[in-house]
């Protein structure tokens, strides 16, 4: 466990004592359990899942974003790490959590200080997100919940399926400046598991890629999928989402809608994004 020496040798001396409270609260059984750091969004969002509170030590920059991270409210308990390898080698954790496109520079640092970091790739598909739960319940000593997990993923992969098998829709997946997420990424995996075709296939786009506004008209999808309804263009990125070419052709009955922070990491939030695709295919069919 990390002694209160660690905040009297000169390295940001109130910053490792909180961390270092943080680590010491919990009950006396978390001790045989190891203790985490998360130094990415994704492992963030696995990690308060599957692991007990007394185990996180600290959570990445991004947790507490609302926008992006699927349970910010109950990442603001935990410390705020800057993502940097100086606070983290403060903690000394048993394990670090991280994303395989975590800046290396730390990644590689906190290896060569002798920290354990476990890497977690991009999931691709649903059986990678299956896998990363799994694996990140076995890295925590919680197996059982990870397995409860992938349980209740499967409850919702059955459900939106038997929502989308009613058509077999064509949907792009589509964000601010054209970008659309390609077949081979974890929207794409998203929408095959339901039995929905993702158009950026025919668009040649495996992994993703900027299209034109003419493009995608062209295109006509059934569904475009967005990750806000808003009406209100803040900036040029959001604006082309709302071009009145777009507009006329893909009102709120040809928008589906699932927030970000449901689906841009693999984990237990995709549960909640299969059953918000399932909500949204019952709206726009009504």
């Amino acid at each position: 466990m990390p002694s209160s020496r660690a905040g009297c040798e000169g390295l940001r001396q109130g910053f490792a004592t909180l961390l270092v409270a943080a680590a010491l609260a919990g009950p006396a059984g978390a001790a045989e359990l190891p203790r985490l750091a998360s130094i990415n969004l994704c492992t963030d969002q696995l990690l308060m899942t599957l692991a007990d509170p007394a185990q996180i030590l600290g959570l990445s920059p991004y947790a507490r974003d609302a926008a992006r991270s699927w349970d910010a409210a109950k990442a603001a308990q935990f410390p705020e790490l800057s993502g940097e390898a100086e606070d983290v080698l403060i903690l000394k954790p048993d394990i670090v959590v991280a994303g395989r496109f975590t800046k290396r520079a730390t990644r590689e640092l906190l290896k060569n200080k002798g920290l354990n970091v476990a890497e977690f790739d991009v999931p691709r598909s649903m059986d990678d997100v299956k896998k990363q739960i799994l694996r990140m319940g076995d890295i925590v000593g919680h197996r059982d919940r990870a397995v409860a997990e992938v349980a209740k993923l499967d409850v919702a992969i059955e459900h939106a399926r038997a929502v989308a098998a009613r058509k077999q829709y064509r949907v792009l997946a589509l964000s601010r400046r054209g970008w659309v997420s390609g077949s081979d990424s974890l929207t794409g995996a998203l929408l095959s598991a339901v039995g929905l075709a993702s158009a950026a296939r025919e668009m040649g786009l495996r992994t993703g890629g900027f299209a034109s506004l003419e493009a995608i008209v062209s295109l006509k999808p059934d569904f475009l999928l967005l990750s806000e309804g808003s009406s209100f263009a803040e900036d040029e990125g959001r604006a082309f989402l709302l071009h009145p070419a777009l507009e006329r052709f893909y009102p709120a009955s040809k928008r589906l809608v699932i927030p970000e922070k449901l689906i841009n990491c693999g984990g237990p939030m995709i549960a909640d994004a299969l059953d918000r695709l399932a909500a949204e295919l019952e709206r726009v069919e009504r």
